[in-house]
């Protein structure tokens, strides 16, 4: 990176404080963590047979160019804060400032919305069940358990994507060891071969959560200064792990539909109510009505199985906030944001004032969205998981035709993997993602929990994003400080 200096002086005294902890292996975990997300297997699988269909073309007109895309950034411009930096070199500050609100802001979004109500309803169903107070409590104490993971620092913190990611595959191999077994003793419900043509109503509802299940790859690059040799490490993890993320949700998706009921699957409980009813192989019974009751070494496998999924969604959001939290950082260090927010810990080098701030934000999400629900957990988390898809999303806008622009405005810069096509790549994964926020923010069929109520879900899309938006431009006007003292600094230099 001796060709561009992209950060301005002040993160250059604060960049004193990073150590490197991250080695390939641990890069590749730490993606496998981010990309297999236990939360969205039940929203594909409610689509049917169809989304498996969709799954494999959208891994070779999404997945792979992306993976291409952002391997040439990572290892063209291997500097921490990754998606800020490229987007800053390609289209200057103010627009990566309010970029990387949009990416970061997600998070909390995400943390307190669509992962602690997963926590919560998986509770509730193996073990007990929660009343409102309940539910709130239950959902803060997931919150600031992933603040206290995240603030670690990344030599003890980046155990717990590690973590998660060796949950995942022992808790999606048991759960596709048990639907063999379920199989044999029980049969499995056909699936019509019709029912794999794609159509264009299951690519409207099926591409923005196929996705997002995809999306991640960049993470790593917002530690690059904290990884051994990150120009070889970036693209080994990457190949690695998305090869593995193809499978681990593929084969829990073709469980779900072996074992439940088309009509019963829900967005919110698919993967639970799947894991209960193959669970009862062990010991437990399936009522005439579909209510599953688990005995014996069934109840104690569903007990140990909820653990397993409660961890797994809670180190999604560790996994993320780890690379959000570092690039929110950067930002503000850099003069796009307060300049109080890009101090990073002496001791741990980690972002404790955006990670705190993070946890009040996804702590007020939590009682805010549960109290405008009343407690409607499937409403809750159909609104909450479009929200945080379209908050990514457009950041993306911005961050994937980065690499294009950046192949001209920085021809000179070495470039230990260039991307196939590169026009092709940036066309079909920014168009994707585009045609994703549109199709969320007005879907051509409102979600069954908002049905009937378009306004209402329309409302609950546009009203935080502009808020959002706003709070990167707020952002930017209170790093102006920093800027100032970073063109004094240049102009004494000069």
């Amino acid at each position: 990176m001796s060709e561009v200096q992209p950060l301005s002086g002040n993160w250059l005294s604060e960049r004193t404080h990073l150590r490197k902890s991250l080695r390939r292996t641990d890069v590749t975990f730490y993606l496998l963590c981010t990309l297999v997300g236990l939360d969205t297997i039940g929203s594909v699988a409610a689509s049917g047979p169809q989304g498996l269909v969709w799954m494999v073309i959208l891994a070779v007109v999404f997945f792979l160019p992306y993976g291409f895309l952002t391997t040439e950034l990572g290892t063209a411009f291997p500097v921490e804060g990754g998606p800020y930096v490229w987007t800053k070199l390609a289209y200057g500050r103010l627009a990566a400032g309010v970029n990387q609100v949009l990416y970061w802001l997600s998070n909390p979004l995400w943390m307190g919305g669509t992962l602690a109500i997963i926590a919560v309803t998986t509770f509730e169903t193996f073990f007990l069940p929660l009343g409102m107070a309940g539910k709130l409590v239950a959902g803060l104490a997931f919150i600031w358990i992933g603040v206290l993971a995240v603030a670690a620092s990344l030599h003890v913190g980046k155990w717990v994507p590690i973590a998660g990611a060796f949950a995942r595959i022992v808790l999606l191999g048991f759960f596709m060891i048990s639907v063999v077994v379920y199989a044999v003793r029980y049969g499995v419900q056909p699936l019509a071969g019709a029912d794999f043509i794609p159509t264009w109503s299951g690519f409207v509802v099926l591409v923005p959560v196929l996705i997002f299940n995809y999306v991640g790859f960049e993470l790593p690059s917002t530690a690059t200064e904290e990884m051994t040799d990150p120009q070889r490490t970036v693209p080994f993890a990457i190949l690695r792990a998305g090869l593995s993320a193809f499978f681990l949700y593929g084969g829990p998706i073709l469980g779900i539909l072996l074992v439940v009921p088309a009509s019963q699957i829900q967005g919110l409980g698919g993967f639970i109510d799947a894991a209960k009813q193959v669970l009862t192989v062990y010991g437990g019974s399936v009522a005439a009505d579909g209510t599953v009751t688990l005995t014996g070494a069934g109840a104690v496998l569903g007990s140990v199985c909820a653990a397993g999924l409660i961890v797994g969604v809670l180190t999604s959001g560790v996994s993320w906030a780890i690379g959000a939290h570092r690039a929110q950082a950067v930002a503000c260090a850099d003069g796009s944001g307060p300049a109080y927010l890009g101090r990073l810990s002496e001791k741990h080098g980690t972002p404790i004032h955006v990670n705190v701030l993070s946890g009040v934000l996804a702590s007020v999400v939590l009682v805010t969205a549960l109290n405008l629900s009343g407690g409607d957990s499937e409403k809750y988390f159909t609104a909450g998981l479009a929200l945080v898809i379209c908050t990514t999303f457009i950041s993306y806008l911005l961050t994937f035709p980065s690499m294009l622009v950046l192949r001209y405005r920085s021809p000179d810069v070495s470039r230990p993997f260039r991307a196939p096509f590169a026009w092709l790549i940036t066309i079909l994964t920014t168009g994707l993602v585009g045609f994703t926020v549109v199709v969320l923010i007005w879907p051509l069929e409102l979600p069954s929990a908002f049905e009937g109520q378009r306004t209402e879900y329309t409302l609950s899309q546009v009203v935080p994003l502009l808020i959002v938006i706003g709070i990167g431009f707020l952002f930017y006007a209170l790093g102006s400080p920093t800027r100032a003292r970073d063109r004094e600094l240049t102009s004494t230099s000069a």
